[in-house]
């Protein structure tokens, strides 16, 4: 607020163009994105891996196919867009932070729990896979 010749407090307004609305806008693809890439991954573990990405229900065969085949963690990465976006367009500090926790808990996860299990669960077939994609880097194969 800045204050006028006279005393009285003025209310600043944004702009509705600049920073903040190419925030929103770089938000709402990211979010878009992320939600396109996370439900192509859950397609994928249904169509190719005839499971879903439910611990109750995994997948029964190993998926490197659609967007596996550049990264090893899509849905994860699709996740953390979608959350990262949503902060940008509600200008949200709080909610960009969390997109940040939610990428740092999630690699802990992968690395401590589920790499291993896929190792057990798919041998030779992971450990070929894991050479060749990164786990969080978007690559073409």
């Amino acid at each position: 607020m800045d204050g006028d010749r006279d005393g009285s407090a003025q209310v600043r307004r944004p702009v509705a163009g600049g920073r903040a609305a190419l925030a929103r806008s770089g938000g709402a693809r990211a979010r878009g994105g992320g939600a396109i890439i996370a439900a192509t991954c859950i397609a994928t573990f249904i169509v190719r891996g005839r499971g879903t990405p439910a611990p109750f229900d995994p997948p029964r065969e190993f998926v490197a196919t659609g967007p596996y085949r550049y990264v090893r963690n899509p849905m994860y990465v699709g996740a953390a867009m979608v959350i990262l976006g949503a902060g940008l367009v509600v200008s949200s500090i709080s909610i960009a932070v969390l997109a940040f926790a939610f990428v740092a808990i999630t690699h802990a996860f992968v690395v401590l729990y589920e790499e291993p299990a896929l190792d057990r669960a798919f041998g030779d077939s992971y450990q070929r896979y894991r050479a060749q994609v990164h786990r969080w880097l978007v690559w073409p194969p």
